[in-house]
């Protein structure tokens, strides 16, 4: 990059930066437009989702109904899904000659199983429409004069733009930065974390999933249902990770410390479990209660429970008492436990937090309080639930972003 003048300059090397700037060129080919990242690799988000397969996107194709994954954005995303949905996340890859495949919980990946396919096409898409990439180049200031932008960059040179947009997810030098343009940033925290229950009794069956309970965090309205996965330090899996995301402030004002109670049978009524129970008990009077599972759960967690419930390994189904029974009922359908903390989900590192939403016009992605300045990605205050969700957010905010800029 010669000159030091471009028509759009977008900051920020990941998803939602790629695509507004590749919405960009292709929209309005006359114009330069270059994308500037801090970091030596490009796409490092990319690479890293779903176990290096990059979660791309999400089977959900009614807007009213994939904007409900989103606990901060949803009003916001409903007109931009209009628009750009994960339909058309899906026809974008195909036209580029990736094939996207969906898998049973509706998350979609390419075909080859790997993210490097989605990296190639999205770089050289770009090259393709002329996009000039470099990397290594932090912006160290942002001034706004005479409609141009002016960015001051960590290597000590200087570019100039009409149009700048940033997408560069969750960072405190660049909410600093948009700051001192007028914005506010509703302040960070995080989103998408399992649960450490360094006291569970169940850590040392880790690795042992349940396809549905519902977990929920006591002296809260937090409630979420779906598969539950026991860990070497607590709980992970669809159902914790959903309640992480709409509970993050909760959550973080409570520094992570909070009871949970988690309903192993959430399709059973007391009062069924109970005649399950003993109904089971007359059938089998003869049978072992800690090996005879009468209920749909994996057979080690049970046995873990009736211990748990204090039921001696060779005690009979003929011997099973009332205290035991209410014991175990509340076990399986109340069970408490208590969350000291949070781990990474993965490499999935997600925050909620960001431009205030109010701030922006979602026709556009362009800024309210601040002509020619637009938003893509995560840099907002929005985020989505695990399972290729924040980067549909990235897509769509991304080529609205990129298709505005000079219309």
């Amino acid at each position: 990059m010669n000159n030091d003048h471009m028509d759009a300059i977008v900051i920020g090397g990941g998803a939602a930066g790629f695509f507004g700037a590749i919405a960009c060129a292709q929209a309005h080919p006359a114009k330069k437009v270059a994308l500037l990242e801090k970091n030596r690799q490009l796409l490092s988000k990319v690479r890293i989702s779903g176990g290096g397969r990059c979660n791309v996107t999400h089977a959900c194709f009614d807007p009213a109904v994939l904007v409900h994954n989103y606990p901060r954005g949803h009003q916001a995303l409903r007109g931009p899904f209009s628009r750009f949905q994960p339909q058309d996340t899906i026809r974008w890859f195909k036209e580029k000659g990736v094939e996207l495949k969906t898998e049973e919980d509706g998350r979609m990946f390419p075909v080859t199983d790997s993210s490097e396919t989605i990296i190639h096409c999205l770089t050289s898409t770009a090259k393709k429409a002329g996009v000039q990439v470099r990397t290594e180049c932090g912006i160290e200031k942002i001034t706004r004069e005479d409609q141009r932008f002016s960015l001051s960059l960590t290597n000590g040179s200087t570019l100039s733009c009409e149009k700048l947009l940033v997408a560069t997810g969750s960072t405190p030098k660049m909410y600093s930065l948009l700051q001192e343009l007028g914005h506010t940033i509703v302040s960070p925290v995080p989103s998408l974390f399992t649960f450490n229950v360094p006291d569970s009794p169940l850590l040392e069956l880790a690795g042992v999933s349940v396809p549905k309970v519902e977990v929920r965090i006591v002296d809260t309205d937090l409630k979420q249902t779906g598969p539950l996965l026991l860990t070497h330090w607590g709980f992970s899996g669809p159902a914790v990770l959903k309640l992480s995301a709409w509970g993050a402030r909760i959550l973080h004002d409570k520094h992570y410390q909070a009871e949970m109670c988690i309903n192993w049978l959430p399709h059973m009524k007391i009062e069924s479990l109970h005649h399950c129970l003993n109904a089971f008990k007359t059938q089998n009077p003869a049978k072992f209660i800690a090996t005879e599972c009468p209920v749909d759960l994996p057979k080690n967690l049970w046995k873990k429970f009736t211990q748990m419930a204090g039921i001696a390994p060779e005690t009979r189904w003929s011997h099973f008492s009332k205290t035991q029974l209410n014991a175990l009922q509340n076990i399986l359908l109340k069970g408490t436990f208590c969350i000291k903390g949070k781990s990474t989900f993965k490499e999935e590192f997600v925050t909620c937090g960001g431009v205030h939403l109010d701030e922006v016009n979602f026709k556009t992605m362009e800024s309210k309080k601040c002509p020619g300045l637009y938003f893509a990605g995560e840099v907002l205050d929005i985020d989505g639930v695990t399972g290729g969700f924040n980067f549909q957010n990235a897509w769509t905010t991304g080529w609205i972003a990129g298709q505005s800029m000079f219309t």
